[in-house]
């Protein structure tokens, strides 16, 4: 801080989510809700209203457009599951759609001021145990118990250790691999803008700008929040949302087919 006023030191802070709610008795705390489960009720409430939006007065022949993006979208996730997991598995349809639905708007909540959900490990983890506790089944269900531990000593018993940890690391590298990517765009974004901040503060310095109103104006922030939007915010969130459904996809059929 120099004698003008405005900070010309980079500090950035990167935290988890924050407790939006803690529950305490006698001074000591008993359980809190996170962010990230605030977030996710505002979620399920957006995604509830938008359904309840699109499939509101529905018609044997479609004859207005929210009825037929409703269509669309039914469609879209019934061929999307036809094609990848295929017509048996067509069951699987609302669940996918959930989750990239879930998945996307967690991810896009950023855009409106919210910490996205998928920047919190806790929340793709609970997406990837649910896909792995999926995967296990269909193996059971399909080769049987014995068959599913046996499977573990192919194609030798002494690739044992391997194949249990190839087990465990199909949920762990999908639940690191969406949260890896939406958390690094959050902290890149702050490390962008606490950058642009400086530069800002440090040109009001160079030229004796030193009014209070310049403190909220940051001239080299101007555009960049819409950038980096585009990316981190849209072009990220949904690849990576339909990333995770494809894995999902994949490993399940895989796991639902017989050795």
């Amino acid at each position: 801080m120099n004698g003008t006023g405005y900070n010309t030191e980079l500090t950035v802070d990167v935290v988890g989510p924050r407790k939006m709610i803690v529950f305490s008795q006698g001074g000591n705390e008993i359980f809190a809700i996170s962010e990230t489960v605030v977030t996710g009720w505002l979620v399920i409430i957006i995604l509830f209203v938008l359904i309840k939006f699109l499939t509101s007065d529905l018609k044997v022949k479609p004859t207005s457009k929210r009825q037929v993006l409703a269509e669309w979208f039914v469609s879209f996730f019934n061929d999307l599951v036809k094609t990848n997991m295929g017509e048996n598995m067509i069951g699987f349809a609302p669940y996918i759609a959930t989750l990239f639905s879930f998945a996307l708007i967690g991810s896009l909540m950023s855009v409106i001021g919210f910490r996205s959900m998928t920047a919190d490990i806790n929340c793709t983890g609970t997406w990837a145990f649910i896909t792995f506790t999926l995967i296990t089944y269909y193996k059971v269900k399909t080769n049987g118990p014995l068959g599913y531990a046996k499977s573990f000593l192919d194609p030798v018993p002494v690739l044992l250790p391997i194949n249990l940890l190839s087990e465990v690391a199909t949920p762990t590298a999908m639940a690191l691999r969406m949260f890896g990517n939406i958390s690094s765009g959050m902290i890149i974004t702050s490390i962008v803008y606490a950058a642009l901040t400086l530069l800002s503060n440090v040109v009001y310095n160079l030229i004796g700008l030193n009014f209070v109103a310049f403190d909220y104006f940051k001239v080299f922030q101007i555009g960049a929040p819409a950038v980096l939007s585009v990316y981190f915010d849209f072009f990220s969130s949904t690849i990576q949302s339909y990333v995770f459904i494809m894995l999902t996809m994949a490993y399940v059929s895989i796991a639902a087919q017989k050795d």
